[in-house]
């Protein structure tokens, strides 16, 4: 008895065992901007064109993700969202109406949940393949009625004391209404402790230099402030989202640190959907794949403190993966208008000029209902801690509240 009295009276001082909760101390947060799940659909079916398995679907990095969802993507006016409202969602968890970017449908301020995540300590970096004032990217910083209100969205970037950004310039500094633009952006980028890097070897030397707070611009300064080019324009000497996220994990990768969060937006996926233009969609669309790569591998590193979430703000083009009646799609067509485009024939621009759109989607039998946005549900993959999450449907709204849940620090509240 007494044997039996000593092992219940330990047992019960011991307690139960409670098991340890994941926390994603590192967080990728990609948005292929306008990427439906046709558009994945389409990119996967040109794959395997150009891998010589037709009929077939070769799947990009990301749709191997173990968890898969879907998020809703209305705006508080509109069934049919713009980028600003819908980024507005993506990093405050509020809808708001089209054209506003972080503020709320009376254009009061919304304070976006990177904020939250900077006060706790927690390292932020923000980058895409636009401007960095453009829309998705600004709403994760920025406060504006007007979504193309640039020099106002640019000015507000330095002060959000952000780590690390990088990608397209500043479109802030065509505003002509503004005499001294440009002089206004980059002082007050130096005046709040930023270093301008032009290309990776650039951000290297200044990195090496000691810089606290970093931004990653093209190595060509003549285009520093345009987006980065198509991956069809593209040459050896730009610099591409792939690259950016490999900086900036080496800027905000610290093991001793309280981790970061990035948002890496594919941009340029949704431009070539305003055009119907197949080639920069499913170029783009790699591109970022490519970038997602990079997020993958940093995973495996640190499989039990990363998650990597990849989704879209809305849709754009409405794109189908057939055309007219049958039964068929070909997309063999493809990689010879990828390559007018990159050997200097033509450029994206002049392409849609000189070679209407509608001759290679007729040629390939794949169809567009707009060249604007749709109001489809878009896809969400994840991998990682707290991953699933993100499994089943979900609003856009959802998903800051989900990371920053998974990030340990509870209900998001703002």
């Amino acid at each position: 008895m007494m044997a039996v009295l000593f092992f219940v009276s330990a047992s019960y001082a011991k307690g139960p065992i409670k098991k340890q909760v994941p926390r994603a101390k590192y967080v990728f947060f990609f948005i292929g901007d306008g990427m439906g799940f046709s558009h994945v659909a389409l990119t996967e079916a040109y794959l395997a064109t150009e891998h010589g398995n037709v009929p077939g679907s070769d799947p990009l990095c990301f749709t191997q993700f173990p968890v898969m969802g879907m998020a809703t993507t209305y705006s508080y006016s509109n069934m049919i969202t713009c980028s600003s409202a819908a980024a507005t969602a993506l990093a405050t968890g509020h809808k708001t109406r089209n054209n506003i970017v972080g503020m709320g449908p009376d254009s009061t301020n919304l304070r976006q949940f990177t904020y939250f995540l900077h006060d706790a300590g927690v390292k932020v970096g923000i980058m895409t393949t636009v401007t960095i004032d453009h829309a998705t990217p600004a709403g994760f910083y920025a406060h504006s009625a007007d979504r193309d209100g640039y020099y106002d969205i640019a000015m507000q970037l330095p002060k959000s004391g952000f780590e690390f950004f990088g990608g397209g310039g500043f479109d802030g500094v065509n505003n002509k209404k503004v005499a001294n633009a440009k002089k206004n952006i980059y002082d007050n980028v130096a005046k709040c402790g930023y270093t301008v890097a032009y290309g990776v070897d650039d951000y290297k030397a200044k990195k090496a230099a000691g810089a606290k707070k970093m931004i990653l611009f093209q190595s060509d300064t003549s285009r520093v402030n345009d987006i980065l080019p198509y991956v069809v324009e593209r040459t050896p000497k730009d610099l591409t989202l792939k690259q950016v996220v490999t900086s900036a994990i080496d800027f905000l990768y610290n093991p001793n640190d309280k981790g970061f969060f990035m948002m890496c937006e594919g941009g340029k996926i949704d431009w070539a959907a305003h055009g119907n233009y197949i080639p920069g969609v499913v170029t783009e669309t790699i591109d970022m794949d490519e970038a997602v790569k990079v997020a993958l591998e940093f995973y495996k590193k640190h499989p039990s403190e990363t998650l990597i979430v990849v989704t879209a703000d809305h849709e754009t083009g409405g794109v189908t993966l057939g055309r007219t009646s049958g039964y068929t799609f070909d997309l063999s067509g493809v990689d010879k208008a990828c390559k007018q485009v990159s050997d200097k024939k033509l450029t994206v621009d002049n392409y849609l000029e000189q070679v209407p759109a509608d001759s290679l989607n007729k040629a390939a039998h794949i169809g567009w209902t707009t060249s604007s946005h749709t109001g489809g549900a878009v896809p969400v993959f994840a991998i990682g801690a707290c991953s699933q999450m993100f499994g089943g449907r979900q609003n856009n709204t959802d998903l800051p509240k989900k990371i920053y849940k998974a990030m340990g620090f509870g209900e998001l509240k703002n």
